[in-house]
């Protein structure tokens, strides 16, 4: 039986357009009617939904069903790598928890942040370990919790606390040469890792600015008047709670330290989380022992499983204080899963839509409206977040637009870096802002903040496309190409 080779499948530009628009539509009314809470079911049912109304046209153009069903297994299995660090991060979450690690760094954090400054500072810590280790997943999964612990702690909002996370994050990433994406970007269109990251700098650098005005103006209007005495409450009820130290921050710091050392993301948090699971059992006895709550078991059994317990369901606690049992009943791979549900489904609809030729047919539809070197910048960018709202994965939104649009840059005589630039000016940037992308759900289930109600607040990220199209219609810092090829900028020695 002869396989559907994708050249040979030529949706039309309706068809491509009918489950892209059913997407945005189901999409849109599940956030009506479920608000914040449409990606606990109601998102996953539009994207399954909308799934088989591709599946539907692509058989109807001739595509096998058993052809589909290896497109959409494969599909998945692009998404495998994300939910193993989720399961992983959902474990570190509950043992960081136990060991007393995260209360550690609540209480420090309440202790040496400024209410006022407090947004603006989470920014930029973030953005400087994002820098210096190269993956916003992992400053999210680490010092993040932290801060949205703090945030909690002060009475901040805890919405504004994810943007400016994920702002300094994202920033951190977008430049960092250890950075998989910043790596991804220049390869795909054949540009020099610094070259790409030194063009970067002209939309990145604004754009940080800009998130960091704006979080110190939100933190000097902000009216919540810090409760000294609620703060001194809280301290003390962490203090009597758990095993507070300097020490407990070392389970942290080794995650951070295989970070830098690159050491791949799922071992590294695996690490991360055995290692806080042997500080509970070394440093918070009495906390086990209260939690798992059975005094059938003999004492050694009792923290076994304890331990156990956190890893898959995560802890819950009960001090008495609302606020504090807020903060720390969480995490346990079972907290994970409902936002691996939604990037499975996610995945299934990118694959399918893949599958069907629709993707590149939409592709070549925008390329048909680019008439100019500007024009052909914007539509750049809006197919990389169109790509991350289709394909639900930030690499394919690197990688698809790269490879289509890179002999038309230089068919306009528009230098190569260009192009990797606005890959990650709009692919990088705007994935964490979609709830159903693979960084969007990862950010929603470890700061547990819903994706719709931190996004305005991800100022970086929804300023950075914002620039790179503004300096598209002023033609500011376009590079041409030159004779050889070469980027002007590379030519002229600068790079």
């Amino acid at each position: 039986m002869t396989e559907t080779h994708p050249d040979s499948i030529s949706p039309t530009l309706t068809q491509a357009l009918i489950p892209t628009c059913a997407l945005i539509g189901l999409l849109s009314l599940s956030v009506f009617l479920f608000g914040e809470d449409s990606s606990y079911g109601a998102n996953q049912i539009a994207l399954i939904i909308t799934a088989f109304i591709a599946i539907a046209i692509g058989m109807k153009n001739g595509i096998r069903w058993h052809e589909i069903e290896a497109a959409l297994y494969q599909g998945i299995n692009l998404a495998l790598g994300a939910v193993l660090i989720l399961l992983a991060v959902g474990s570190l979450i509950g043992s960081w928890i136990l060991s007393g690690t995260v209360p550690a760094m609540i209480y420090y954090g309440l202790k040496l942040m400024d209410p006022t400054w407090f947004y603006a500072s989470s920014c930029v810590v973030c953005a400087l370990v994002a820098l210096s280790i190269g993956s916003s997943w992992t400053v999210a999964g680490t010092i993040g919790i932290g801060l949205i612990g703090v945030a909690g702690g002060l009475g901040l909002s805890m919405e504004i606390t994810a943007g400016a996370i994920i702002s300094g994050a994202y920033f951190g990433d977008k430049l960092s040469p250890l950075s998989d994406t910043t790596n991804l970007a220049p390869a795909s269109v054949g540009v020099g890792l610094f070259e790409h990251i030194r063009h970067l700098l002209w939309t990145t650098v604004p754009a940080v600015l800009i998130a960091l005005v704006a979080f110190i103006i939100i933190g000097l209007n902000d009216d919540v008047a810090t409760d000294n005495q609620q703060i001194e409450t809280l301290l003390q009820q962490l203090e009597s709670h758990f095993s507070i130290s300097p020490i407990l921050l070392l389970p942290l710091l080794v995650v951070m330290a295989l970070a830098w050392k690159r050491v791949p993301a799922f071992p590294s948090i695996i690490i991360g989380a055995i290692t806080g699971s042997l500080f509970a059992l070394i440093f918070q006895r009495e906390v086990i022992v209260e939690f798992v709550g059975d005094s059938t078991l003999a004492p050694m059994l009792v923290l076994i499983k304890g331990v156990w317990i956190v890893l898959f369901d995560g802890f819950k606690a009960d001090t008495g204080n609302s606020v504090l049992d807020n903060l720390l009943s969480r995490g346990g791979m079972s907290s994970m899963l409902n936002t691996i549900w939604l990037i499975i489904s996610a995945m299934v609809f990118g694959a399918a839509m893949e599958k069907g030729g629709f993707l590149k047919r939409l592709i070549q539809g925008a390329l048909a409206l680019a008439h100019s070197s500007t024009s052909l910048i914007i539509i750049t960018l809006f197919t990389c977040i169109g790509a991350n709202i289709v394909t639900a994965d930030q690499y394919i939104s690197i990688i698809l637009p790269g490879r289509m649009y890179k002999l038309e840059y230089a068919r306009r005589g528009l230098a190569a870096i260009n192009l990797s630039r606005a890959l990650e000016d709009s692919g990088t940037v705007t994935s964490p802002l979609i709830p159903w992308n693979t960084c969007g759900a990862y950010m929603a289930g470890t700061l547990g903040v819903a994706t719709i109600a931190y996004l305005p607040y991800c100022i970086f990220n929804l300023v950075t496309p914002l620039i790179a199209m503004t300096y598209a219609l002023l033609n500011f810092q376009i590079v041409p190409m030159t004779d050889n090829g070469s980027s002007t900028l590379a030519h002229e020695g600068l790079a």
